[in-house]
């Protein structure tokens, strides 16, 4: 049935509506991008691939069964299915091929014959319908509304192509047909599936992140960001732009008044988004929000802190609630994470504005020292985000080198250990019984872990870090730790 040559599997896949309607030029630009883009989906999985690119259909030659799925997660796929025989487009051809693949498998069920043709064949697509439908018509019954097995037929010029399923496409725009722009994101629920939908519209995106606490923070917004780029952007290699943001909110706590706080924190994370979209040549900055939300997101507050952005704000969640967003967070596989990601914002004051005039947060932002942006711009950090490894979303977060004040010590050594010596106010716990109940404890807190070498509270950490707990394991262990508290003039002897 196949040519010779050919990798075991063929997928039809069929363009998104959208791009057959374009122009010819534009389609042509499209479809292209989206070749260009399903090759990268299924080289980045390890799948050999070979994509033969025509006018109304692609035929992808692929390795392994998987790229079917896969093809379907590339924005501007409609649907995709697997070609079960590929024969001349003669009609009796057609009809032995049909009745060899799918007359055991429409016996005793019902079945229904669909066919497309184009070209300039002597047959039509109703005689491929009667010719086959008549040849599978034994100890079965034609349903042509609900059948149990759909054969169909597609003939396209000098070939047919049988198949007898299909795998829904996520639609959209092909990514990068439509420019690039930068996209807030906190990790959570909303900025996750607010860049899915940019995405889905042909916009490539690349992610700033306003860090306002500490390493583990980042680590699962990170790790949000690279479920977008693994699955969902083809075709592009996104960075996310780490920005500390704890000097803007020590210098914002100290000049604008609690209340504005909220609506102020928004606009200097827009300031920050906006100059690094302008610093790459992206055209448009995108957020999260939607109405009514939180405190910040009523449409009076929107408006207030909408002004200090001179690109486009895109804002693809604003008819949403909350069930909605989760459920395509679920869809797009970012809710597991994000259901862990804790507010890490500790400025939300009793009364926060809920109608903020333009003026009042333009004079409440005024008394700042806005300097405090450009050096944190100037300090952030780039990763890329398809480069990352497994090694790398957890290496560079687990491990501590200072303890900060408030945060909560565990020494998991033996108890005997413990008595011998232990960081000043540290508790003794055992790394198995921490393990198995750490989910008690007060997320709203910071845990420093240590052990003797370091890398048995590393494990704890990490399964911390994984449900949202901002927990580190101090780096090089007990000896490290001793040398850090002898710094500090602490006690180092029992």
């Amino acid at each position: 049935m196949s040519k010779k040559g050919e990798l075991p599997v063929l997928c039809l896949v069929r363009l998104g509506s959208e791009i057959a309607i374009k122009a010819r030029g534009t389609r042509r630009r499209f479809q292209q991008r989206l070749v260009r883009n399903m090759r990268d989906a299924l080289h980045a999985d390890g799948t050999a691939c070979k994509v033969d690119s025509r006018w109304s259909r692609i035929l992808v030659d692929a390795s392994d069964r998987s790229a079917l799925e896969r093809i379907a997660s590339v924005f501007g796929v409609s649907s995709v299915s697997e070609v079960e025989a590929r024969v001349p487009a003669e009609l009796d051809e057609i009809v032995r091929a049909g009745e060899a693949l799918y007359a055991d498998r429409v016996r005793g069920k019902k079945y229904a014959v669909q066919a497309r043709r184009a070209g300039n064949q002597a047959f039509t697509a109703r005689d491929i319908k009667v010719k086959l439908g008549a040849a599978l018509n034994r100890d079965a019954e034609v349903d042509l509304d609900n059948p149990d097995v759909t054969v169909s037929v597609e003939v396209r010029d000098d070939e047919a192509f049988l198949f007898s399923g299909r795998v829904p496409g996520v639609g959209g725009l092909p990514l990068g047909v439509e420019g690039r722009a930068v996209c807030l994101i906190s990790g959570g629920f909303d900025s996750a599936v607010a860049a899915w939908l940019m995405l889905k519209r042909g916009i490539a995106l690349d992610y700033v992140f306003c860090n306002l606490s500490g390493e583990a923070y980042e680590r699962a917004v990170v790790s949000v960001a690279k479920i977008l780029a693994d699955e969902w952007s083809f075709g592009y290699s996104p960075r996310i732009h780490v920005v500390d943001f704890i000097e803007p909110v020590e210098e914002l706590k100290r000049a604008v008044k609690s209340r504005y706080w909220q609506v102020v924190l928004k606009r200097l994370m827009y300031r920050v988004g906006e100059t690094i979209a302008l610093e790459g040549g992206r055209e448009a900055v995108v957020t999260g929000e939607a109405v009514g939300q939180v405190s910040s997101q009523t449409l009076g507050n929107l408006r207030a802190i909408d002004e200090v952005a001179t690109l486009p704000v895109f804002r693809p969640l604003l008819g949403y609630d909350k069930v909605e967003i989760i459920r395509l967070a679920e869809r797009i596989g970012t809710a597991m994470l994000s259901a862990h990601i804790r507010e890490y914002c500790a400025i939300v004051p009793d009364k926060p504005v809920t109608h903020a005039k333009p003026q009042a947060a333009r004079d409440e932002e005024s008394r700042m020292d806005l300097s405090v942006l450009d050096r944190a711009v100037a300090g952030h950090r780039v990763l890329n985000l398809r480069s990352l490894s497994d090694v790398d979303l957890v290496q560079p977060y687990i491990f501590a080198t200072e303890v900060k004040e408030n945060a909560v010590v565990f020494d998991c050594r033996e108890p005997h250990h413990y008595r011998t010596w232990h960081y000043p106010g540290a508790e003794q716990r055992d790394l198995s019984d921490l393990a198995a109940h750490f989910r008690k404890l007060d997320k709203a807190r910071t845990y420093v872990l240590y052990c003797t070498f370091g890398v048995q509270s590393a494990y704890v950490a990490e399964a911390m870090q994984r449900e949202g707990y901002e927990a580190y394991s101090f780096k090089g262990g007990l000896r490290q730790l001793v040398e850090y508290a002898r710094d500090r003039g602490l006690p180092v002897t029992a």
